[in-house]
């Protein structure tokens, strides 16, 4: 301790001007061979009482030191950073030096648009496994066991559902047996989760044995449900005109609900959206060219109120879905969905979105590019 001043090595600490002169202190007190390092060496030679009375000194010193260079090096960095900041000037307004590489799909932007036009309207965003059970993708929805839709040449059903049901271990509402046909699961596993009011939204990945130019083995639907008291169809119907009205970006959205059959709802309603002509193409808005089929909705059925464990006299609701891939054709002006998902990069460019331009009501849901 004689031969070192503390004072001294604190106060070349504190004026040191860079972080190189201050490593290069650190080194020569904290070191392998640096001075207070090798007068803690000098403990293990003492006796218990020297120890006693010079341990706590050096130690002392080396947190001290340690303290001080932490803190002047915590100086030196901030005064860096605030020179860099006072030198470095960035002009916001100037235009970037080259496009921005890459788009956004157009079925990830109506996804998009689909998410804040119904966050507007109250609804929260829901999603649910797409490998399914054929109690929640059937079963729960009414859909009876003779339906087209369960037959082999309609779904995707999975080995280990076939493999379940060959051994006698087959449990509908436990089996991962299918890939889901639709998102409606996960209306009855929001039903089955939560109490209402129900407001959701479920986008998603769906699949169907089918391909052409307007179907293809994989696609994107959306699904709406709400579960409340004193739920009727007039509070289905301006939903979906408010829904309309936000996503096509025009006025005079005219709606038209034809009477069909779905087993999970009654009644039940296919929604037709009128179209005009213009420059020999349709075009969504008024009514003049005929009507066009964009949806399917209706009131949940008693029945699946009551298979999710609520009851159909106290609560009522209503439900619907549509194509994502069909939304974004319709608005987008594309004519076949296939090269949805080819991947080509020369499609993609050319329907494709900036990645900056976020959707928003107040804004505009963007144009493509």
């Amino acid at each position: 301790m004689a031969d070192l001043d503390p004072n001294q090595l604190l106060d070349r600490i504190r004026q040191s001007e860079t972080l190189d002169a201050l490593e290069s202190l650190r080194v020569e007190a904290l070191g392998k061979q640096g001075s207070i390092t090798q007068l803690l060496k000098t403990l293990g030679k003492m006796s218990p009482e020297e120890r006693q009375a010079e341990g706590p000194r050096i130690h002392g010193l080396r947190e001290s030191v340690t303290d001080a260079i932490q803190s002047r090096k915590a100086a030196l960095e901030r005064a860096a950073l605030d020179a860099r900041l006072a030198a470095e000037t960035l002009d916001m307004t100037l235009p970037v030096d080259a496009p921005l590489a890459g788009t956004v799909h157009p079925v990830s932007q109506v996804m998009d648009e689909l998410a804040e036009i119904f966050a507007d309207l109250g609804f929260a965003v829901a999603t649910g496994p797409e490998i399914e059970t054929d109690w929640h993708n059937f079963s729960a929805l009414n859909i009876p066991d003779t339906h087209p839709a369960r037959a082999m040449h309609d779904t995707f059903y999975l080995q280990q559902g076939q493999e379940a049901k060959a051994a006698g271990t087959f449990d509908e509402r436990a089996t991962f047996s299918l890939l889901r046909t639709h998102t409606s699961p996960v209306q009855i596993r929001t039903m089955l989760e939560q109490q209402p009011p129900i407001r959701i939204i479920a986008p998603g990945r769906t699949y169907r044995s089918d391909s052409d130019a307007t179907h293809t083995p994989m696609f994107h639907q959306v699904e709406g449900l709400v579960i409340d008291k004193g739920i009727t169809l007039g509070h289905l119907k301006w939903t979906l005109e408010t829904f309309l009205k936000a996503f096509f970006e025009r006025d005079d959205i005219v709606l038209r609900l034809r009477p069909s059959y779905f087993p999970f709802t009654e009644p039940s309603a296919e929604v037709d959206v009128g179209y005009t002509i213009e420059k020999g193409k349709r075009v969504i808005g008024g009514s003049g060219g005929g009507w066009m089929e964009v949806l399917g909705s209706g009131m949940v059925h008693p029945k699946v109120i009551a298979a999710c464990g609520l009851d159909p006299d106290e609560w009522q609701g209503f439900a619907f879905g549509c194509g994502i891939d069909r939304l974004a054709m319709l608005k987008y002006g594309m004519d076949d969905l296939r090269p949805f998902f080819d991947g080509d990069i020369r499609w993609l460019k050319h329907y494709g979105f900036a990645a900056l331009d976020v959707p928003t009501l107040s804004g505009g849901v963007g144009v493509a590019a």
